[in-house]
């Protein structure tokens, strides 16, 4: 097996200017980097990782903590996340927890027993204070998507209470003032901020916000049918459904079929994630796109600045964008009960 001094001698270079150089601490002339490189694939020389990490104190790995890498979200900010980490050499060990608060904690344990040098973290549930005391102790930690309270680490969102109120804007601008909201669970980020941003679209407008219009809760797709299916139900239903997130979209458009109530011949709807499914929908949806790959990449970028003794922002807030479709229209005149 070659040796990094084997790679020296038939590049005509010191080892520790190899060494400098596979670590990217050296900038070399293209000639001298161009010799190395030759060397490296003519001998067929692999690092003595093992000898690395017992040098250097690091495992060049990282950790992913993601609720549920079955959702598309979730799977296409970790495939950015992973792709960044590989461009710089680093190995990913992600963990999917199920939304579950043990697999969670479990993550972070193994970022203290040093099975990798820092972790990049989503959750999905409210915290009640465990997660923010295990990462006050830790160091080399991102957050990003939703927060944790408590913690004073860099932290990833999207603008979701302008994505928000632009839906809301949209739909009102559309005619619509019986408008009905779908929320997910009390307690986190993404859920009060999109609250925050219908409300504020609404008032602007000078339209009540019906109780009986709002239903939060969860962000799966059978309570948005169960809650769609009682907004027909009303004396007056509503004539648009803001979905505050792509999931509780499709469960709307579920409780819509089920009623026979077409879109958006009867009623209008709009959601927020713009997942690949939403443009396969009859009618495509209309939502606020997040830039999920962004949120993966810079979340690698943002660890990594952290591993290399940097001091990225403590709050990074990356744009959204509405992608308008077919599924808003004008209300019409008719008011029907399902």
């Amino acid at each position: 097996m070659a040796t990094i001094h084997d790679v020296a001698q038939d590049a005509g270079v010191s080892p520790t200017t190899v060494s400098r150089y596979l670590n990217n601490r050296i900038e070399l002339p293209p000639s001298t980097a161009g010799r190395i490189d030759a060397a490296i694939a003519k001998l067929d020389y692999r690092p003595n990782l093992l000898a690395k990490r017992l040098s250097t104190g690091k495992t060049e790995a990282v950790g992913l903590v993601t609720p549920e890498i079955r959702e598309p979200f979730f799977a296409e900010l970790a495939s950015a996340f992973e792709d960044e980490a590989d461009r710089h050499g680093y190995t990913v060990f992600m963990s999917s927890t199920r939304s579950d608060r043990e697999r969670e904690i479990a993550s972070l344990e193994r970022l203290h027993d040093r099975h990798v040098d820092g972790l990049l973290m989503m959750t999905n549930t409210p915290d009640d204070g465990t997660l923010a005391n295990l990462i006050g102790k830790r160091k080399n930690v991102v957050i990003v998507d939703e927060d944790i309270p408590g913690v004073s680490v860099p932290r990833l969102f999207v603008e979701n209470t302008e994505g928000a109120y632009v839906a809301t804007r949209h739909l009102i601008e559309a005619g619509h003032r019986r408008i009905a909201y779908l929320g997910g669970p009390h307690g986190l980020l993404t859920v009060t901020e999109r609250r925050e941003g219908f409300l504020m679209a609404m008032n602007e407008a000078g339209i009540a916000v019906r109780p009986e219009y709002v239903a939060m809760g969860s962000f799966a797709p059978e309570l948005a049918r169960i809650a769609t299916r009682k907004f027909l139900e009303l004396p007056l239903p509503p004539t648009a459904i803001f979905a505050s997130s792509d999931y509780l979209a499709i469960g709307a458009v579920m409780g819509l079929k089920e009623a026979g109530v077409s879109v958006p011949d009867d009623i209008s709807l709009i959601g927020f994630d713009d997942m690949p499914f939403g443009a396969l929908l009859t009618p495509p949806l209309t939502a606020i796109r997040q830039p999920v790959e962004q949120l993966g990449r810079q979340g690698f970028q943002t660890l990594l600045a952290l591993l290399n003794g940097e001091a990225p922002p403590l709050l990074t807030r990356l744009p959204v964008e509405l992608i308008v479709r077919q599924s808003v229209g004008a209300p019409t005149q008719k008011d029907f009960i399902a």
